[in-house]
C-alpha cells in the first residue's frame, strides 16, 4: 500500500537547521509531485513547499522562501526538506503528502496520501 514516512524532526535552537526526509513506498515516485505541509498548535495546516515529479518545478510559502529547500531523489524514493535559519514560528508538526498528479501545487485538496508527521520544535 502507499506509505509516506517522515523523519528528521527534533528540537533545534533558533538559527539552526534540520533536514526532513519523506520515505515513500507502494507507488512509483517518478510520476507524482510531493508536498510538505505543517500544522502548529491551534492553527490550520498550511502548505510549506512542493516539488513536481521531475524536480524541475518547486513552490514555497512566502514565510519559508530563502530558508527552506525541497529536493527529491526518485532513485531512493525519498523527498527532502532542508530547513535553515529556523525560527520559533516554524515550530509545528511537518507532514509530507503525495499529489494525484505530477504538477506541484500548495493547496490541500489534490493531495491524496499523507504521512503521520514529524515534530519540529525551534526553541532556545
Amino acid at each position: 500500500q502507499v506509505q509516506l514516512v517522515e523523519s528528521g524532526g527534533g528540537l533545534v535552537q533558533p538559527g539552526g537547521s534540520l533536514r526532513l526526509s519523506c520515505a515513500t513506498s507502494g507507488f512509483t515516485l517518478d510520476y507524482y509531485a510531493i508536498g510538505w505541509f505543517r500544522q502548529a498548535p491551534g492553527k490550520e495546516r498550511e502548505g510549506v513547499s512542493c516539488i513536481s515529479s521531475s524536480g524541475r518545478s518547486t513552490n514555497y510559502a512566502d514565510s519559508v522562501k530563502g530558508r527552506f529547500t525541497i529536493s527529491r531523489d526518485n532513485a531512493k524514493n525519498t523527498v527532502y526538506l532542508q530547513m535553515n535559519d529556523l525560527k520559533p514560528e516554524d515550530t509545528a508538526v511537518y507532514y509530507c503528502a503525495r499529489l494525484r498528479f505530477s504538477v506541484c501545487v500548495l493547496t490541500e485538496s489534490p493531495y491524496v496520501y499523507w504521512g503521520q508527521g514529524t515534530q519540529v520544535t525551534v526553541s532556545s
